[in-house]
């Protein structure tokens, strides 16, 4: 694990929930102190749900600045999964109390955000602390949103799924229909099924 250059303020960004079938894309971005370790800090996906919750404590503690983001499935059906993830991670970005000289960002694709240089990171949130960071914060963001929309909509265990396509999900889709929650330019089941939206 690799912690940020000291000569300038980097900030990490992350996004959770891009291969979900229902609820946003959330992203979160995070600058940490130039010097600053943690033994847990990794990869959201490596981490028990316990422990994630440990370190988003940790994290909005410790951390110079801190923003978490939300795209809508109205948005992601508009722009596709693709952009609506990237313009989470700018509208994290956006929303940071300190403006960073330098952008990292975990995966391949990024556009530019105003002018500052970025640098698009495979698996970096298991290589740099900040998107590591932001990893957590995105993960558990958005966790916490689809738990909240299960009572709402019970039929879909989005307390346990959080949206993502497991039989228990896609069965609630075929037994009840889509909700105003899922991504209608998703595959929602494995044979498409026309719904009334």
């Amino acid at each position: 694990m690799q912690t940020q250059h000291t000569k300038f303020v980097e900030c990490g960004t992350d996004e959770a929930g891009r291969g979900c079938l229902a609820g946003p894309v959330t992203a979160a971005a995070v600058i940490l102190p130039p010097t600053y370790k943690h033994p847990l800090l990794t990869d959201s996906k490596k981490l028990t749900a316990k422990q994630r919750k440990e370190m988003r404590k940790e994290i909005e503690h410790v951390a110079i600045s801190f923003a978490i983001a939300h795209v809508m499935p109205e948005r992601i059906d508009e722009i596709n999964i693709l952009n609506a993830s990237i313009e989470a991670m700018h509208l994290a970005i956006e929303k940071l109390d300190t403006t960073p000289a330098f952008i990292l960002v975990d995966g391949n694709r990024f556009k530019p955000y105003l002018e500052i240089p970025h640098k698009c990171m495979i698996k970096g949130d298991a290589r740099f602390l900040n998107i590591a960071a932001a990893s957590v914060l995105a993960k558990t963001e958005r966790d916490e949103f689809m738990t909240q929309l299960h009572s709402s909509c019970p039929h879909y265990h989005w307390d346990t799924n959080k949206g993502y396509p497991t039989k228990k999900h896609r069965k609630g889709i075929q037994s009840n229909g889509a909700s105003k929650w899922h991504r209608k330019s998703f595959t929602l089941l494995p044979t498409q099924t026309q719904f009334d939206f």
